[in-house]
């Protein structure tokens, strides 16, 4: 659902105003702005109290703070599980029970189901993939579509300038991150590696030649001097075959190797790397911490530095009124938060839809 936002301020604006004021101090340090009125002022930053409850923008005080804006979208905010495993955050983007999440971080093979805002977990399904941008559509089967209490998240047409305050909700009207956009929307290229070099020839299967450490290969069994033979089904003639074949596919994705090992043919599932993770050091690894297996391969994002967990990516972010401005899809770094724009986020939402609703043949 899109249309121009509500003014959350001018509906609750003496807690805006403190919102704002707070924002700004916690963010630049500065005292509380004079222009708020004491009234209007909590008892804990009326006594100066806020040096120390909210010294830091993540601190519990400020959580508090903004969780009335996290709440504006408390039913539109859903966990996905993936088997056993919570895996993603999902944003509710219909009544009838459509949702998107993160694609890449479904496994394929284990049954998917979403915790409602009422805390109900009910069964899903894939109805649509994008995976130019790591989108899937999920919806819901499970339970009575009366007791779901979800509502669609209204999409902001605004785009929010760099510099601006941004909160990331998560199930139930809680905030589970604060951050700043840093930089303008941009493309960020597709690194997908499967963790091979190849020998160079022109013709014949494609022979390895090294298997990159804790690379997909590496966790597939490929080994040195095995020779590729199909990727996915394709016969391949020669080493840039091969490589001009890997280039298309997303970090996350799996392939099907068919190889030849000596005199056996034989059969290989592998995950593709995301180039990120796959070069980085051990030190680089401690101090980014865990991310996604996804981090590339997105037409626009916007950039922020909330430090979200790996599954609390999928579902909105807003702006400092309220508005939903993207969906947070991968945590690339220590400090790097990537999200899809609302432009972007509704245009794929709609072709989804359309594909999920088609009748089928």
């Amino acid at each position: 659902m899109i249309h121009q936002p509500i003014d959350w301020f001018s509906k609750r604006r003496p807690a805006a105003m403190v919102l704002a004021a707070a924002v700004s101090m916690v963010l630049s340090g500065s005292a509380l702005a004079p222009a708020v009125h004491a009234q209007s002022t909590p008892h804990w930053m009326s006594h100066g109290q806020y040096r120390t409850s909210i010294a830091s923008r993540d601190s519990g005080a400020m959580m508090r703070l903004v969780r009335p804006l996290s709440e504006t979208v408390e039913q539109s905010v859903v966990q996905v599980y993936s088997g056993s495993q919570v895996v993603s955050l999902g944003t509710v983007v219909s009544e009838d029970g459509y949702i998107l999440t993160k694609r890449s971080e479904l496994s394929g093979g284990d049954p998917v189901s979403v915790r409602l805002p009422s805390g109900e977990k009910v069964d899903a399904r894939v109805a649509a993939r994008k995976k130019s941008n790591d989108l899937a559509l999920l919806k819901i089967h499970g339970g009575e579509e009366a007791s779901w209490n979800i509502k669609p998240a209204t999409f902001s047409t605004v785009a929010p300038p760099t510099g601006s305050f941004l909160i990331s909700p998560g199930r139930d009207g809680f905030t589970i991150g604060i951050g700043v956009l840093g930089v303008p929307p941009r493309y960020v290229a597709h690194q997908g590696l499967l963790g091979v070099n190849f020998y160079d020839a022109q013709t014949g299967p494609a022979m390895v030649r090294r298997v990159h450490p804790e690379s997909g290969a590496d966790n597939a069994g490929l080994q040195d001097g095995d020779r590729i033979l199909k990727i996915n089904g394709l016969q391949l003639l020669g080493s840039e075959s091969a490589v001009n074949t890997l280039k298309k596919m997303y970090p996350g994705d799996v392939v099907r190797l068919t190889i030849m090992r000596g005199e056996n043919t034989l059969e290989l599932d592998a995950q593709m790397s995301d180039k990120a993770l796959l070069m980085e050091s051990e030190n680089d690894a401690k101090v980014n911490g865990p991310r996604n297996m996804r981090l590339s391969g997105f037409d626009s994002v916007i950039q922020h530095d909330t430090v979200l967990a790996p599954n609390q990516c999928g579902g909105p972010l807003l702006d400092s009124r309220g508005h939903v401005i993207g969906i947070n899809i991968a945590r690339a770094g220590r400090v790097v938060s990537y999200a899809l724009p609302s432009a972007l986020v509704t245009a794929e939402m709609i072709e989804m839809l359309e594909e999920a609703r088609r009748p089928k043949q």
